[in-house]
């Protein structure tokens, strides 16, 4: 059965310039992500999508050979997650004489996430049937204590029980879709043109919320360092390189 991890990485953003290549614990960002992909015993094959010749050499010295370029009408801003995978799996596809049964999505912004996570996310998707799965961290702030503001006002996002004293009577458990794995079917990938879709189409995999960080600007990467650097918090995370 052949797993496809693509790992997306242009070289244009926003928050962190050339954030793809941003150092981290010594190494290049995409490099973490590379290295958990190859240690992911679930995964076959891995194909980095890029249209930057430095991230692609970046990657060729890690061990990953990159034959794909991303088009530039999918390397601004405004493209789309879905169409950048399904144009890196048509790609892959024509190479290799059809489609792999399994497309992981694997995003260097979350570098802490490891071959366990991977792993796992795939076998939440076989174990239940379903056609995608998607890890997801217990959130820390309970839905119950937080509040949307509109001009001067403000509502609850979820109302606790009317006999709720205290967060250990709140009903139910909430979970944050951090964007680490995500693991479909090509099928599901076209027909739905989504990665994850409420109801029972979708698994969830349950992780560790130290390893669940998703590096969006310099605080999240400094975070992250600080995570490796700290002793008790590092004991979540594993190199693999």
């Amino acid at each position: 059965m052949s797993v496809l991890a693509v790992i997306p990485a242009r070289g244009g953003s926003k928050g962190i310039p050339r954030k793809n290549l941003a150092p981290l614990a010594g190494r290049p960002l995409i490099v973490h992500t590379l290295d958990t992909a190859r240690a992911a015993k679930a995964v076959t094959d891995v194909m980095v999508s890029t249209d930057d010749d430095e991230i692609a050499a970046v990657c060729e010295g890690a061990g990953v050979t990159v034959p794909y370029r991303r088009p530039q009408a999918l390397a601004g801003d405004a493209a789309g997650m879905v169409d950048t995978v399904l144009d890196a799996l048509q790609w892959w596809s024509s190479r290799h004489g059809g489609e792999p049964e399994l497309v992981v999505l694997l995003q260097p912004t979350s570098p802490l996430r490891n071959s366990d996570d991977v792993n796992g996310t795939i076998a939440a998707l076989r174990e239940t049937g379903c056609k995608a799965a998607v890890s997801v961290h217990e959130m820390r702030e309970h839905p119950m204590e937080c509040v949307k503001r509109e001009g001067h006002s403000w509502t609850m996002l979820a109302r606790p029980p009317a006999s709720a004293a205290g967060r250990q009577d709140y009903s139910g458990r909430f979970y944050f879709i951090n964007g680490a794995v995500y693991a479909v079917t090509p099928s599901f990938l076209r027909e739905r043109h989504a990665f994850a879709v409420e109801g029972d189409e979708t698994a969830l995999y349950v992780m560790d919320a130290v390893r669940g960080i998703d590096i969006d600007d310099s605080d999240g990467l400094d975070m992250a360092e600080a995570i490796l650097a700290h002793p008790r918090l590092r004991r979540h995370v594993k190199f693999e390189g």
